[in-house]
């Protein structure tokens, strides 16, 4: 056995019903439409790709009704391409309108799916029929989130064993035409631990996480426990027709996140609300292991050891996902590959680790349920065209064996002190397991960003804490963008991976009064600065304003909007614009405007706070239109951005037109103040030497949005509040 797995790919493709409604992540991601995606996964060299064809998409109104012109063209390109396909035929569904999970033909409906597409693609080797059978059956029909939204145990087994017969009767049809076909059999694998009054609920959770395999493995027994569970509710029948006829996987699916392993505490006043339930003996708090327990749950590589264990079949992890920051996806996928890489040193058959998802997902932060947000995958498909992330080089380090990225090294935050979220409970380990290693990687080259006393300067130095970025942040005194060599020695002394400009003139009024030195810092400058990373082949990251247009457009402006400033300020945003653009090299600008934080006493939402909180009016503009950015939401996707290696100009803002009048009402109404305070007034009336356009409103056509408006200022009235309370303390 070599030491290095094959990488698989894979497709976010769960076609889930809430109620009458069919949620198509397909759909939701663009796929539908976009054949070239395909060309796009085989850039990465990945060995097969985790594939749809499915029932519900296929035959969506009568089971004789299939409808081959969607996955015809794209199974004959993956072949083209080499790339061998592992068909999944339902994927966290219930199948078409016309059956569901406890249908009694449900099982029999999908084989005939099954053989359908095996006859019409027989040179198929690879089937997952069910994707995850357990957590759906449980996510259906024990919870209520999915259809048929039930919540009974017995409607649970149901759902269970209809789904490990479809399995069963799936396979034996695709080997009629093709005996070769293998059982990839994938399901989500975590532990739970617990506070001693809660082991046997642990225990519980702990034998049905196998169940799915245990039942195609026939190791479901007359003696297991579970048997005369399922008995006592009439279906021992059941049982025993999978046990005289059991189909075990070729492969074991690990499918794991850092959500997977639970921890139960009966002590509910440690932990909020929403993470409290029960059973029908006791309540208790039920929340993320690797928050709370020190040292950390067992994670990835005791799941795969324990299915090794348990099974002694190959093993697959056959979705690697992260839904954060880019750098801590990049880290979870590259400690995924290298656990595979020890464990099939340590003689575990680890066969492949899967990148997953190709092009992220939508909706998975609530379960499904409804739209939710979108996380970005190997490509981001939030704008007009997938943009490639940081995924695709590290995916094609490990696919080749390559130098991996920067950002990929380091320990990630599920490995770090700031993981813990509630009061830390000590689990029974190692004493070396306890020990806290170096969080910054040996020899790792930081990010240089230039702007330590300014607003946005700070604001980055913070994200990169939080994030394990190591990073130096300069001053004026160890970086001097108006002095050539200030600048040389500083790229030299601190060799940078990257540079962040967030240094520079801000104040937009006395600007007009000091164009020289305003045009001198934020113009000469910058673009000297990004010359010099040029020479080094440093990647760089700048910011322009709102400012470089005129008003005039009765819509927002795009990134290919052409600039005409009406102040000095913005003249020189958008100079240092041109002269970035005429360098070679790999530099980035992001487009910004009206910034708020409550870190930051200097902005415009924490002046409006504070004299709301007092009880006095606030005056505003009402004919001056903009799109507030929340700051901590701003350095965490242009650091993303840089990161993917990314260029051009980008519009970054919460996507939200509106007047500095009805800003102020906005951060009224989050703060629990009175709009009505609130005065508005044109702004001329404010005396500003400098002309502002009317309509300075931001969104992007390439994509990277961030965070809704309303979502931004309830984050901030929260942290804001939590400030004020510190400061009166």
């Amino acid at each position: 056995m070599t030491n290095h797995p094959q990488l698989w790919g894979g497709l976010e493709c769960t076609v889930n019903r809430v109620g009458d409604d069919y949620r198509d992540q397909i759909r939701l991601s663009g796929h539908e439409e976009r054949l070239d995606d395909l060309d796009r996964f085989a850039s990465l060299a990945i060995r097969a790709i985790r594939y749809p064809i499915l029932w519900e998409r296929v035959s969506p109104d009568a089971p004789d009704a299939c409808d081959w012109s969607w996955s015809d063209p794209r199974l004959a390109r993956l072949r083209e391409l080499g790339i061998d396909v592992i068909a999944g035929l339902v994927h966290h569904g219930s199948g078409p309108r016309y059956t569901s999970l406890i249908d009694a033909g449900f099982a029999e409906g999908l084989a005939c799916h099954a053989e359908r597409v095996a006859e019409r693609y027989p040179w198929i080797t690879n089937w997952t029929p069910v994707n995850e059978p357990l957590t759906t059956a449980r996510f259906s029909t024990l919870y209520g989130l999915w259809y048929p939204h039930l919540r009974s145990e017995r409607d649970f087994w149901l759902a269970l064993f209809n789904q490990v017969d479809a399995t069963r009767l799936a396979m034996r049809a695709v080997r009629r035409v093709n005996p070769a076909a293998r059982l990839i059999q994938t399901d989500d694998l975590g532990r739970t631990y617990a506070t001693a009054s809660l082991r046997d609920q642990a225990w519980f959770d702990n034998q049905r996480r196998w169940l799915g395999w245990d039942l195609l493995c026939g190791r479901i027994t007359p003696d297991h426990p579970f048997w005369p569970r399922v008995a006592a509710m009439g279906l021992e029948h059941r049982l025993a027709a999978i046990l005289d006829d059991p189909c075990p996987p070729s492969i074991i699916g690990i499918n794991h996140y850092l959500t997977s392993d639970r921890f139960l505490d009966h002590r509910l006043h440690r932990y909020p609300r929403h993470t409290h339930g029960g059973n029908e003996r006791q309540p208790y708090a039920d929340v993320e292991a690797v928050r709370v327990l020190n040292p950390p749950s067992q994670g990835l590589a005791g799941a795969l050891r324990e299915a090794w264990e348990r099974y002694g079949l190959p093993l697959a992890v056959t979705e690697v996902h992260n839904g954060c920051t880019r750098e801590e996806q990049l880290r979870w996928t590259a400690q995924a590959w290298d656990v595979a890489v020890q464990l099939r040193s340590e003689g575990v058959p680890v066969e492949a680790v899967t990148l997953w998802s190709l092009l992220g997902s939508r909706g998975w932060n609530t379960l499904l349920t409804s739209e939710g947000i979108y996380e970005p995958g190997a490509w981001d498909v939030s704008g007009a065209e997938p943009r490639p992330t940081a995924m695709v080089p590290l995916a094609r380090s490990l696919a080749n064996g390559s130098e991996r990225p920067a950002m990929a090294k380091g320990a990630g935050w599920w490995q770090r002190p700031t993981r813990i979220a509630h009061p830390a409970v000590a689990r029974p380990a190692p004493v070396r397991e306890h020990l806290v290693g170096e969080d910054r990687p040996s020899g790792a080259r930081p990010l240089l960003i230039c702007g330590a006393t300014g607003t946005l300067g700070k604001a980055l130095a913070g994200a990169c804490a939080i994030r394990n970025i190591p990073f130096v942040l300069t001053s004026r005194d160890e970086l001097d963008l108006n002095d050539r060599r200030s600048i040389d020695a500083a790229l030299d002394r601190v060799e940078p991976w990257a540079v962040v400009n967030a240094a520079g003139w801000v104040r937009v009024d006395d600007a007009e009064a000091a164009q020289a030195e305003c045009l001198a810092a934020n113009a000469r400058g910058a673009v000297a600065l990004a010359e010099a990373c040029g020479d080094r082949d440093l990647s760089t990251l700048s910011f322009s304003s709102d400012l470089v247009f005129d008003g005039r457009k009765d819509a927002p402006y795009v990134e290919s909007d052409p600039v005409r400033p009406l102040n000095v300020y913005g003249r020189s945003k958008a100079d240092m614009e041109e002269g970035i653009a005429r360098l070679p090299g790999s530099n980035l600008v992001v487009r910004t405007a009206a910034f708020f934080s409550p870190y930051d006493e200097y902005n415009f939402a924490v002046a409006a706070a504070r004299t709301l909180a007092r009880r006095e009016s606030f005056a505003a503009a009402d004919d001056l239109i903009v799109t507030p950015t929340y700051v901590p939401d701003l350095t965490m996707t242009s650091l993303d951005l840089l990161i993917d290696g990314e260029t051009g100009i980008w519009h970054l803002s919460n996507d939200e037109a509106l007047s500095w009048a009805d800003f102020a009402r906005r951060v009224a109404q989050s703060c629990g103040f009175d709009p009505a305070l609130v005065q508005s007034a044109p702004h001329r009336s404010f005396g500003w030497p400098a002309p502002r356009p009317s309509n300075a409103a931001l969104t992007s056509q390439r994509g990277s949005k961030l965070l809704p408006l309303s979502r931004a200022l309830t984050l901030f009235a929260e942290h804001h509040g939590a400030q004020a309370v510190q400061a009166a303390a």
